[in-house]
């Protein structure tokens, strides 16, 4: 069984509502995500990915369609924060994500996790999503 992991970054801002830090108000991270897969390789010499778990370019389509295409320079925001604030923000700027749950970092990694399942081939499994915020805070979901 072989593990195989991809690296992505983006840029996103956030605000955790009723935390009683700094986080509190808007603030944005450069995140960088790591993804690992698991799964054994292809086998068979008249498949053009033979020898491989799965092709690195495949993964980061995946994770490109799921997550990163809509959250780079995105503002997260969760959904219980005041509807007044929340159209407020929509007036101003289009890349708005409203999320049903608090956006931290352990429930990013919740969310991305599901995405990025239910488009892995067959065979091929999700070991573990990490998620840093900053090169010192990061948050990883390990599935197995």
């Amino acid at each position: 069984m072989f593990h195989l992991t991809k690296i992505f970054h983006f840029e996103a801002a956030h605000a955790l509502k009723g935390y009683d830090g700094r986080c509190r108000n808007i603030h944005g991270h450069s995140y960088e995500m790591r993804v690992t897969i698991k799964g054994n390789p292809i086998m068979d010499e008249n498949n053009p990915k033979n020898g491989m778990v799965m092709d690195f370019g495949d993964l980061k389509n995946i994770v490109n369609e799921e997550i990163i295409n809509h959250y780079d320079h995105a503002f997260i925001i969760n959904h219980q924060m005041p509807e007044e604030f929340i159209e407020e923000v929509k007036r101003h700027y289009d890349r708005i994500i409203i999320v049903p749950f608090q956006p931290t970092t352990e429930m990013m990694l919740i969310d991305f996790s599901k995405k990025i399942k239910k488009r892995l081939p067959e065979g091929i499994q999700l070991v573990k999503i990490l998620l840093k915020e900053t090169e010192g805070s990061y948050a990883e979901l390990i599935e197995e």
